[in-house]
């Protein structure tokens, strides 16, 4: 299961809340934050997970890139974090 906080982020980065079990249902929204309904919540949470399934691809193939122009696995790390 997703990280509710993290769909919620992905879904309205400047949101405010507290979850509680990460649970939909138990939200408690913060700083007059605009409640997002379960509902959306939950219909996101597949996008939310291709999404990151994508940038973890998009790393990968930009760490192959990398070490094939001769780059060493610690020279990228600290160059780019990956």
């Amino acid at each position: 299961m997703a990280d509710i906080l993290k769909v919620i982020q992905y879904i309205n980065p400047n949101a405010k809340c507290q979850i509680t079990d990460n649970d939909v249902n138990q939200i408690e929204w913060l700083d007059d934050t605009t409640p997002i309904s379960a509902e959306d919540i939950n219909a996101k949470i597949s996008e939310y997970e291709n999404h990151i399934s994508e940038q973890e691809a998009r790393k990968a193939s930009a760490k192959s890139k990398l070490e094939a122009l001769g780059l060493t696995t610690e020279e990228i790390k600290e160059a780019f974090g990956i």
